[in-house]
């Protein structure tokens, strides 16, 4: 599932699809900075739910599924953390998730060295201290995935069922919902020039 750094897994994809039926989760702070174009870039482990073969990229485009486990700024860079307060702002009530983020994952990346994850600090939003757990959890590395991100103006509300608790990464939602009418985080050209610039990043850390 790793496409090499610097070519688009998506550059042969033609048209999108119309809707989405799965969701990806990630710290709500970190949400709200992919969704304001701050990031461009996720770092990914797993969770206990993963199974024997651990983290894998299974989808290129899925709803950002908010969460607040374990998050605090001792886990956040200090840029992340800033989105603290808001994400607070926008919890939803019990028993109710919101999705209003759109990614499409451009390049999947395997990183082996922890040197190389630590070059890294400037575009994702872990703390010093989150990158080295994550990297030495069970074996060694973690993925990066290069996105892109588009936004609802409204979110989608929906409930949080039993079979979406718990620490994984992929859930599947009840029903696709439409992907449609979304405003990107960034402008294709900026974020082509970051993408660009963060690929070259990726190769000097693969190689570290």
């Amino acid at each position: 599932m790793t496409a090499p750094v610097g070519k688009s897994a998506t550059e042969d994809r033609g048209d999108e699809e119309a809707t989405c039926a799965v969701a990806f989760k990630e710290w709500a702070a970190v949400c709200l900075a992919l969704g304001a174009g701050e990031q461009i870039l996720i770092l990914r482990k797993g969770g206990l739910h993963e199974g024997a073969d651990g983290f894998r990229v299974a989808h290129r485009r899925f709803w950002l599924y908010p969460t607040r486990f374990h998050e605090d700024a001792a886990h956040l860079s200090p840029t992340a953390s800033k989105w603290l307060d808001p994400a607070r702002q926008l919890v939803p009530p019990p028993g109710q998730i919101l999705l209003r983020h759109l990614v499409d994952v451009t390049d999947v990346i395997f990183l082996p060295r922890l040197s190389g994850v630590e070059r890294l600090s400037a575009w994702h939003g872990w703390s010093p201290e989150t990158v080295r757990n994550r990297f030495h959890y069970r074996e060694p590395g973690l993925f990066a995935l290069i996105v892109r991100v588009a936004v609802r103006s409204e979110p989608w509300a929906l409930p949080e069922t039993p079979a979406m608790a718990g620490c994984r990464s992929w859930v599947e939602l009840p029903d696709p919902l439409p992907t449609t009418g979304l405003q990107p985080a960034l402008p294709l050209p900026e974020w082509g020039a970051r993408r660009q610039t963060l690929c070259a990043e990726l190769r000097r850390a693969q190689s570290d």
